[in-house]
């Protein structure tokens, strides 16, 4: 189990002033700010193998609060 320190902002199609974006799929939104996609292909598998590794590095980047892209569940 991992909780992040930053806060989670889900579903986010744009990325505010200060964030990090935890990305999904190729088409990801521009930033000045740090990011890691899940998956550029859209794997769900690939997904759910880099999630707690990306959170912990986008908590670790000294964001305040994170965007994460939406995510379908299949």
């Amino acid at each position: 189990h991992y909780a992040p320190g930053a806060s989670l902002r889900l579903e986010a199609t744009d990325v505010r002033a200060g964030e990090a974006l935890l990305a999904f799929g190729a088409k990801v939104p521009s930033t000045g700010g740090p990011v890691r996609n899940l998956s550029a292909s859209g794997d769900l598998v690939e997904a759910a193998a880099n999630l707690f590794s990306h959170l912990r590095e986008l908590d670790g980047s000294g964001a305040a609060s994170i965007a994460v892209m939406p995510i379908p569940s299949h």
